[in-house]
């Protein structure tokens, strides 16, 4: 099933895209109500980014070969930082780049979306948590990162957390093909299978530490691949089974 968030004229809801031509639209968020309320024609709304976090934690070099590009050891229990909610960015909507930086660059990644509220989760439980996942480009500002060495700044940007079109609740996580293009050339190519944290470490991981809220989302990290975007590019972010993620770049 394909969750999706919308804009239909002033309203902003949640639906159940069917098919290439149809969104149902739901009484309420889909982590509380299923109710299909009416039928809308896809090409009569704007897909927005298809959920309102709480939080959005990331994870830092969780895959080898991403460590290996920066020159940074891994890690031995997951990184974890926050990325806030200001800077969520709808699908095809652009990546503003910011004046203080002269490197910004985007990370592909598998998201992770949290579909009820939950606290000290095992591993082998975390299915149970799970609403489904998505697309998500984790735009970094890679001169500010250096340079301050902890990720706050240069992840915090307005636009800075691009995800969608929408959330795949029917997925395995374990074994998928993640890639990043730009201008349709692939820059970054990498399974999840690479993960160094896999998506049951992280969340039950993640879930010692805070309370996870349902809608909360979990960006699992990018592969190598990462590189410099600048205006009038495109970034695309493809994941098997769920679908991509493109974002203009001013």
């Amino acid at each position: 099933m394909k969750l999706v968030r919308y804009q239909y004229g002033e309203e902003t809801s949640f639906g159940i895209l069917n098919g290439d031509e149809e969104i149902q639209a739901l009484a309420g968020p889909p982590h509380e109500d299923f109710r299909v309320e009416k039928i809308l024609k896809r090409s009569e709304v704007c897909l927005l980014a298809p959920i309102l976090p709480t939080k959005i934690i990331g994870i830092g070099f969780n895959y080898r070969t991403h460590a290996t590009e920066l020159h940074a050891k891994l890690p031995k229990e997951p990184l974890i930082f926050l990325k806030p909610v200001s800077a969520l960015n709808n699908p095809d909507d652009p990546i503003h780049l910011p004046a203080m930086s002269t490197l910004v660059e985007g990370e592909p990644e598998l998201a992770v979306v949290i579909g009820k509220r939950c606290h000290h989760v095992k591993e082998e439980e975390v299915s149970e948590v799970i609403l489904g996942y998505s697309c998500f480009n984790d735009v970094t500002a890679r001169d500010l990162q250096h340079k301050d060495v902890q990720f706050t700044r240069a992840k915090s940007f307005d636009t800075f957390a691009c995800m969608g079109p929408w959330i795949e609740t029917n997925l395995d996580p374990a074994d998928l093909l993640i890639e990043c293009r730009l201008n349709e050339e692939l820059r970054a190519s990498a399974r999840t299978s690479q993960l160094v944290f896999s998506v049951p470490k992280l969340v039950s991981f993640v879930s010692q530490i805070m309370t996870l809220e349902a809608g909360d989302v979990i960006s699992t990290g990018t592969p190598a691949g990462v590189g410099p975007v600048k205006s009038g590019d495109k970034i695309e972010v493809r994941i098997e089974g769920i679908g991509n993620l493109m974002n203009p770049v001013y």
